[in-house]
């Protein structure tokens, strides 16, 4: 019993600090799966979900392309939950600057990120989807 109060105590304590990853994803769907974005785009989005940025059957450790794209531009020491949550236009104005840069480096297959996104490609080759 002690050694789980403990563990729970070390959670808690360890908790605040986590990335904001959720707030990726929120952002990353605000800004690409708008009304503009072709229906298809959009449910291949959606049914992709974390594996837009990361390896279908890994874990969420390892990224794809496009998340290790965004993953170079997206502070992860700044943008901790406690951040977002006391700073929510700051982190979003972050959080798109970060996408936008990622968007603009190539993926594996020569093709920008920002031309598949447009053209209503998932962006990343190696997703395992």
């Amino acid at each position: 019993m002690k050694r789980l109060v403990l563990l729970a105590g070390c959670v808690c304590l360890l908790a605040p600090h986590a990335l904001a990853t959720n707030e990726f994803n929120k952002e990353w769907r605000e800004h690409y799966l708008t009304a503009e974005a072709p229906a298809a785009f959009t449910s291949a989005a959606r049914r992709a979900g974390c594996n837009v940025c990361h390896i279908k059957g890994e874990k969420k450790t390892e990224h794809n392309e496009y998340g290790l794209a965004a993953k170079e531009f997206l502070d992860k020491e700044k943008l901790t939950k406690d951040f977002v949550k006391a700073n929510p236009e700051q982190a979003k104005k972050l959080i798109v600057e970060g996408l936008k840069k990622a968007a603009e480096k190539s993926s594996k297959d020569g093709k920008k990120f920002a031309d598949k996104l447009k053209a209503g490609e998932l962006p990343a080759t190696d997703a395992g989807l």
